[in-house]
């Protein structure tokens, strides 16, 4: 069945293409008689338009991208869900890239997205970018550009993150309140945002609490999950921490190999706290204390800052960072009583 376009509307209804095309925009320079005639009758023959063709006579795609590191980490996949429930909302299509922890391929995939000549872009970056060059020329383009969790130190734009201070203070505080002093925090790679704030407030804990801050009992780890068990179990034998605060559930859950590879008790001999609560937390043996992050909202609040932005080109938005609360849940990983 070929489908009704514009001008079979118009030649139905005797009213000029562009006077149907207003009216289905709900344009104020039409009538309301006229623009009832025409929707009522767009819903008779059920008229659906050609998004492809109104973006081209716009300028527009009626799409955006979302670069994210790794879509099989549940905390990015419930983020992308959250851009695409706003992004159905306001009739947009989402065009998903993944970096795979690689600058280089994030990088391309900024490439494309600027190829497609899409509408804007939602960005979390990758466990190794420290040249945000190429960001800062597509930012000074115009380009509506937004980034969520992992986002750029120093550079101006509009940016979603979680409260990670607080989270680690609270993650460690916790583990203190519990009787333990010896705290080793396993974190991401330096260069990213989350781990310094992450950091900063597993610091602030212990100063809080009288504990003195130790460098040795904190060790960096890269995206390769094979190298960080065999660097957590030497860790765990040499510096013998009591608590572990992990700055991701994903370290964490490595951290749990390398303690059961050891034979180390958990909670008995070590207590666990990770960061993010993903999925699985609950399901692991113990389940794992986390600090929960609201993944969807972070989506969602990005997503709603980034088509204000598109649909508003006329004005210009000062740049803001939304920060959204974070919540301790304690499970058996953490907690001999439980």
């Amino acid at each position: 069945m070929q489908s009704v376009t514009i001008k079979d509307i118009a030649k139905a209804l005797n009213l000029s293409t562009s006077t149907v095309s207003r009216a289905i925009r709900g344009s104020y320079e039409i009538s309301e008689n006229t623009k009832k005639l025409v929707l009522d009758y767009v819903e008779k023959v059920n008229y659906r338009p050609n998004p492809i063709a109104i973006g081209l006579k716009e300028n527009k795609t009626n799409s955006i991208g979302i670069i994210v590191p790794v879509i099989a980490n549940s905390f990015f996949s419930n983020a992308i869900n959250g851009v695409e429930e706003v992004a159905q909302e306001r009739g947009y299509r989402v065009m998903i890239f993944q970096t795979q922890e690689n600058s280089k391929k994030e990088k391309s995939c900024l490439e494309h997205v600027m190829d497609q000549r899409l509408d804007g872009l939602i960005m979390s970056l990758s466990g190794n970018t420290i040249d945000y060059k190429y960001i800062q020329d597509i930012l000074d383009s115009n380009f509506p550009m937004v980034f969520f969790d992992r986002v750029p130190d120093g550079v101006e734009a509009n940016k979603v993150v979680a409260d990670n201070f607080q989270g680690a203070f609270n993650a460690t505080e916790h583990l203190i309140k519990a009787g333990r002093k010896r705290i080793g925090h396993i974190t991401s790679p330096p260069v990213l945002s989350i781990t310094k704030e992450r950091l900063a407030g597993y610091k602030a804990a212990l100063g809080a609490n009288g504990i003195e801050y130790n460098e040795n009992l904190v060790r960096y780890t890269d995206f390769n999950y094979d190298v960080m068990e065999q660097n957590l179990r030497e860790f765990m034998l040499n510096e013998r921490p009591d608590a572990l605060f992990a700055a991701s559930d994903r370290i964490a859950l490595k951290c749990f190999e390398a303690a059961n590879s050891l034979e180390i008790k958990i909670p008995e001999e070590i207590l666990f706290v990770g960061f993010t609560n993903l999925d699985v937390a609950h399901l692991l043996s113990p389940a794992l204390t986390t600090i929960t992050q609201p993944a969807q909202e972070l989506g969602t609040r990005a997503a709603e800052i980034l088509f204000d932005n598109i649909e508003n080109t006329k004005s210009k938005f000062p740049y803001k960072t939304v920060q959204l609360p974070v919540s301790l849940n304690i499970r058996k990983s953490s907690s001999i009583e439980l």
